[in-house]
């Protein structure tokens, strides 16, 4: 009696799905097969694909470098997943992913977005045409910037985000780049140079230019500004544990970039959802919220940990300005985190969304529902329009929590 894995797999080959050696492909018994476009999709041998919610739609490519195993992702059209790991993880069309990947929940990898071999991502959010090296290690960013396949962000190889602190705690996400002017793809690159990192949390405006083998410890908000490192300088110095001296910083930069993933969250609802399509089918715009929404309750979870460590910091001033955003943060960590789940649905201005929704509308009926297209395509001050809009958002975000730790602003 044949198993369910070899029953799948002949009824996927008969719809169409190109399978050359199908002895060595697993497909779980959670695997719903109408989710897998048979439309010249091709798996090619040892991979395996688990998950009632994965979703393969057509012309998408598995495993022609090595294994494949994909679990609850889902995955548009002539993506090309090489080789490696994928779980709870979206890939938008064109997407292209080199051997040995490792990619985990919350990463979202938009439209011609790519990465070469041996990188590892998780609650990694890349807009359209950026680029990644080989050997990255890039989890917890945002990235955004340029125009084009010819004209985007880059990391360079042997690059990596720390996310993770001698103080043992994850409240690290790093804005390369942000979302109100990023989903415009208008903007001027970001390039990090290879074998250099980004201790997170950090902000770089666009058009920042990071030199291969620097290390960037600080947010540079200016754009178009080199940054490099100062050769021959290093020190030794006393390590105080707990101590958070740039705490004001760290909460900021949460704070910012969790409005930021609020701001996308609603241009996903308010724009992207126009775009569903046979190339843009409606599982898979589902799955690309549920995703950042992943990215979205990841962030409180980090943020809520760094708030309930405050009272095990330490200080050598206890009337320091420190010491006081310390326990404030921690006195109020409670109002924080429900103040976020309420303003996590913030929409923003309704008349500039509007005003913009009706230039998405028209750009649709111009030229269809090609989401690079339409968005390259509006006039100048219609994306300032929008990114007014999405600003809004996270100003207000901002804003609002801030004034619950007042100390901070």
């Amino acid at each position: 009696m044949k198993n369910s894995s070899v029953l799948k797999i002949e009824k996927l080959i008969k719809k169409g799905v190109k399978i050359p050696n199908p002895d060595s492909v697993e497909i779980g018994d959670d695997v719903n097969i109408d989710r897998i476009s048979g439309n010249k999709t091709i798996i090619y041998s040892g991979c395996k694909i688990f998950g009632s919610s994965t979703l393969i739609v057509h012309g998408a490519r598995l495993g022609y470098e090595g294994p494949v195993t994909v679990e609850n992702c889902q995955i548009g059209p002539q993506v090309n997943l090489n080789s490696g790991f994928f779980k709870d993880a979206v890939f938008l069309g064109k997407v292209s992913v080199g051997s040995g990947s490792h990619i985990r929940g919350g990463t979202i990898l938009e439209e011609e977005s790519s990465i070469a071999h041996t990188v590892g991502l998780k609650q990694t959010i890349l807009f359209p045409f950026v680029t990644l090296g080989s050997q990255i290690d890039f989890c917890d960013c945002l990235m955004a910037g340029g125009t084009s396949r010819k004209n985007h962000s880059e990391v360079g190889s042997s690059y990596i985000h720390f996310n993770y602190t001698p103080d043992q705690d994850k409240a690290t996400p790093s804005l390369v780049g942000d979302v109100p002017s990023g989903v415009m793809m208008n903007q001027n690159p970001i390039f990090l140079g290879g074998q250099g990192g980004l201790v997170g949390p950090c902000r770089l405006a666009f058009g920042t230019v990071v030199a291969a083998g620097t290390i960037c410890r600080k947010d540079e908000l200016r754009p178009q500004r080199l940054i490099f490192n100062k050769p021959g300088k290093g020190g030794n110095v006393v390590f105080t544990p707990g101590a958070y001296k740039g705490i004001k910083r760290i909460v900021t930069n949460n704070i910012i970039y969790m409005a930021n993933l609020t701001a996308l969250m609603q241009w996903y609802i308010y724009v992207r959802s126009q775009f569903i399509s046979d190339d843009f089918p409606k599982p898979l715009f589902i799955g690309l919220k549920e995703k950042l929404n992943m990215g979205i309750d990841e962030r409180i979870k980090r943020f809520k940990d760094l708030c309930d460590k405050m009272p095990d910091t330490a200080d050598d001033n206890p009337s320091s300005i420190v010491a006081m955003q310390k326990h404030e943060l921690y006195s109020m960590r409670t109002t924080l985190e429900e103040s976020f789940g309420e303003l996590r649905d913030s929409s923003g201005d309704q008349a500039l969304r509007d005003v913009f929704l009706e230039k998405i509308d028209a750009g649709i009926k111009k030229t269809g529902k090609d989401y690079i297209t339409v968005i390259k395509g509006l006039e100048s001050k219609d994306s300032k329009t929008g990114t007014m809009w999405l600003q809004g958002i996270i100003d207000d975000i901002t804003m609002k929590m801030l004034e619950i730790i007042p100390s901070f602003m």
